[in-house]
């Protein structure tokens, strides 16, 4: 069996089985997952992901759990986390290499203190390097895509190297995410700034961001991507939804693109008021919201 595998080999107290997720996403909301496992390195991921296929065994690999809907029956196999043990950031003249686990916020904040102009956008994104990376996060105008140099993947066993151009980056996507790759580190190119200067730009993306969203509430950040010529929360707000729930899960009164949970919401009451919103939306505006929160489990 892979828990008695994984025992073995990193001990029973780092192997959390029937481990509520509810505790490990940003929405506190899901089931439970069979295994959970906070991973340290390189090493300790890739015998996890190895052992689970020669187990016939599904796994997922997390971070913050910020961008994350789990089902309420759970998942079944092994969750891999990778934001706490596996974090460090290294900075070598206008170069960053940080570990997958490392937050954006991190990032951004060692970036400043070196004087490095870049990822102030990210500096309030809750998420980690990895994830942000394989969704190709962004805000105010910035993506990562427009930093990042490159990104080593664990892919089918092999770890692997890409360049920018082999990572297929588009608005909230990459070859990363579509192929099922695991980041484990990614390097990005800055630029020479002024640390005040810097502070001073990431404080007024905070500042806003705070203003207009609903940091307050369980979310999974912005629920919907942009659709293409209009803005997501703009569409749902006109589409008369604001405050609409079902059960505890709620467009939220701040800011109409996220769904928050306004206190016991399930997975399925998300689930639910996201194909609500989209029903709506496509009835009267003619216009497909597409998620940007992954829902995994069963």
């Amino acid at each position: 069996m892979i828990k008695d595998i994984l025992c073995e080999k990193f001990g029973k107290d780092r192997v959390l089985e029937n481990e509520p997720m509810s505790r490990h996403t940003t929405f506190k909301i899901g089931g439970n997952a069979d295994i959970f496992i906070s991973v340290q390195n390189e090493d300790e991921l890739k015998f996890i992901t190895e052992k689970c296929f020669e187990n016939n065994t599904e796994y997922f690999v997390m971070g913050n759990g910020s961008n994350l809907l789990v089902r309420d029956k759970g998942f079944r196999g092994v969750i891999a986390e990778v934001c706490r043990g596996f974090s460090d950031i290294e900075i070598n003249d206008d170069m960053i290499r940080c570990k997958s686990g490392a937050f954006l916020s991190s990032a951004a904040n060692e970036a400043m203190k070196k004087g490095l102009s870049g990822l102030e956008f990210v500096s309030g994104i809750p998420g980690t390097i990895g994830g942000g990376t394989a969704m190709n996060a962004g805000a105010y105008g910035g993506e990562l895509k427009d930093v990042i140099t490159k990104v080593k993947v664990l892919n089918d066993g092999r770890i692997i190297e890409l360049e920018n151009k082999d990572c297929g980056f588009e608005y909230r996507n990459s070859r990363i995410m579509k192929e099922n790759m695991t980041v484990l580190e990614v390097e990005m190119k800055l630029k020479r700034g002024n640390s005040d200067e810097i502070k001073a730009k990431m404080n007024e993306y905070n500042k806003a961001r705070s203003d207009k969203q609903p940091l307050n509430m369980p979310s999974a950040g912005s629920t919907f991507k942009r659709p293409e010529g209009h803005f997501a929360g703009k569409l749902i707000m006109d589409a008369g939804l604001r405050g609409y729930c079902i059960g505890g899960a709620a467009v939220s009164e701040k800011h109409c693109g996220f769904v928050v949970n306004k206190g016991g919401a399930t997975a399925e009451d998300v689930i639910k008021l996201i194909e609500y919103i989209q029903k709506n939306v496509m009835d009267k505006f003619g216009v497909k919201l597409e998620t940007e929160v992954k829902i995994i489990g069963e």
